[in-house]
């Protein structure tokens, strides 16, 4: 078991890490909109939406994966109104390879943010 840690995108705010490689397969804790600096974005559901993709690519490649090798993806949304926004955004990720995915409406969200994503890849 290998954990997986990259400055590219922001620090577990917890006692977990970014991700885990079992074997060849990567498990990523939910991504949320905060910048590496462990900020968060400004702006609405497209911004953070953008964010959270580009933490998924950051500690995906420090895993030795990237969305391309995604087999499944958990999407927890604030508000189901916005699905259109995301799935639209999502599918400019994820255009030609579609992995599997659940997309759920939560109450609430760390830091009360939009979105987050996790993520399940196969290793190369």
């Amino acid at each position: 078991m290998k954990t997986v840690q990259t400055n590219e995108a922001p620090a577990a705010i917890g006692p977990y890490s970014q991700g885990i490689v079992v074997n060849n397969m990567f498990y990523s804790s939910g991504q949320i909109p905060l910048n590496p600096a462990g900020e968060l974005v400004e702006g609405g559901i497209k911004e953070q939406t953008h964010q959270v993709f580009s933490n998924l690519q950051a500690v995906l490649k420090e895993a030795g994966a990237s969305l391309n090798s995604v087999v499944k993806a958990t999407v927890f949304i604030k508000d189901m109104g916005d699905f259109p926004v995301i799935n639209e955004i999502y599918g400019e990720y994820f255009s030609e390879h579609k992995p599997a995915r659940s997309c759920v409406e939560v109450a609430r969200l760390p830091k009360d943010v939009l979105i987050e994503i996790e993520v399940i890849a196969l290793v190369k």
